[in-house]
């Protein structure tokens, strides 16, 4: 399997503290890596320190082809703000000198309606809105996508739609994906790998063998909100 992204005794520090202490892992073209942890563990430090928005030591190496995309966790909109949908997506197109046909096209990708594109950004849902994340985030042709907890604030309904629409991405697209996530179920149904962040050592490997209900109380220091896992999750 081709590497696509390496990180070789990464360390993150803010001045004599460190977040993230000699952390190293891969992740493979088409992977949908899972990094999860407590609140405080460097889940969002890890991520800034993968797209470089962030000082760091160790290496952190992308393959040459990698086409990055971001989603933020959050985005503050004032309602007041005259700008839809529409404006944010041509926006960007016009930096990245693209066509106008490709609002059309990752419009059509993210699910948003023309009646969205025409939405004032400040009156969106929160399922919406991670819509309009993903939509601006696909301008450029990325063929990955890192995502900091995109569904913190979401109802259980609008997640479930989030991640079904993450998924066929990496289907149809074959991108590969790094996700923060709090939601075990979705780690376990869509991620290949998890990085679990911790204050101990940290953990790496497939769902099915770093989820361990001891293993997660261990991460958690308390007993983590687990349940049974009975039915297969292999991507189609």
């Amino acid at each position: 399997m081709t590497t696509f992204l390496s990180a070789t005794h990464l360390t993150v520090a803010f001045g004599t503290r460190a977040v993230i202490r000699d952390l190293s892992f891969e992740v493979h073209v088409g992977d949908c890596l899972a990094i999860i942890g407590p609140n405080g563990c460097g889940k969002t430090v890890l991520l800034k320190a993968l797209l470089h928005l962030l000082p760091y030591a160790g290496e952190i190496r992308w393959d040459p082809a990698a086409r990055l995309g971001y989603v933020p966790q959050k985005f503050a909109a004032d309602q007041q703000l005259p700008l839809h949908v529409r404006d944010l997506l041509d926006a960007k197109i016009s930096f990245l000198k693209l066509p106008a046909t490709e609002v059309s096209s990752v419009s059509v990708e993210a699910d948003l309606t023309e009646e969205l594109l025409d939405t004032n950004i400040g009156f969106l849902s929160g399922g919406q809105f991670q819509k309009l994340l993903i939509a601006f985030a696909m301008l450029g042709h990325p063929n990955v996508l890192l995502i900091d907890e995109p569904t913190a604030s979401l109802d259980e309904l609008a997640e479930e739609r989030f991640y079904e629409l993450l998924h066929q991405l990496q289907v149809n697209r074959g991108m590969t994906i790094v996700l923060v996530s709090h939601d075990l179920s979705v780690v376990y149904r869509y991620a290949t790998t998890v990085l679990c962040l911790s204050k101990g050592k940290p953990c790496f490997g497939p769902p099915r063998e770093v989820l361990t209900p001891e293993a997660l109380q261990a991460l958690y220091s308390a007993p983590a909100m687990y349940y049974g896992h009975t039915h297969d999750h292999q991507k189609e």
